[in-house]
């Protein structure tokens, strides 16, 4: 067998724990970490049956079955929120209330100030991470209800 850190050609290795990860690891290099389990005894005679060692806890692998992961709908955490249909406007109206130009509110976003005036244009659809930092730090609402945007 070879040790996964040396690469020493060994008779038998430990799993051993290193910095977070499990490696098979000569007597030598096992010093660096947590012993998981020891080498293997010394093979027996042929034909003598090794005795099973019972897995910690008295759980076998096959009965534990483990936590089972859940699918979950991601989307039914976030509300149902569009974009309203004149978010252009309301991104400039509160800009200019603010007294700002374009090139201050893209400083404040971490974006260009073509990306505002597109923005503003209406030419270019912000992302949701970038909604999120336009309706904070200009305190406006972009999005609303899907029912409300029909009845507007």
């Amino acid at each position: 067998m070879l040790c996964e850190m040396c690469g020493k050609e060994v008779e038998s290795t430990a799993r051993v724990k290193v910095e977070g990860s499990v490696l098979r690891l000569c007597p030598d290099c096992s010093k660096f970490g947590e012993i998981l389990d020891p080498p293997p005894a010394p093979a027996l005679a042929p034909g003598v049956p090794r005795p099973r060692a019972a897995a910690p806890g008295g759980a076998t692998r096959a009965g534990s079955g483990g936590r089972r992961l859940e699918e979950r709908d991601l989307y039914a955490d976030i509300g149902e929120m569009e974009l309203a249909p004149d978010w252009p406007k309301r991104i400039r109206v509160a800009r200019e209330k603010l007294t700002w130009t374009p090139e201050v509110l893209g400083k404040k976003l971490n974006e260009k100030k073509s990306v505002v005036l597109k923005l503003e244009a209406g030419s270019m659809r912000p992302s949701d991470a970038l909604v999120r930092k336009i309706e904070h730090l200009l305190q406006v609402r972009l999005r609303a209800e899907p029912e409300t945007l029909g009845a507007g």
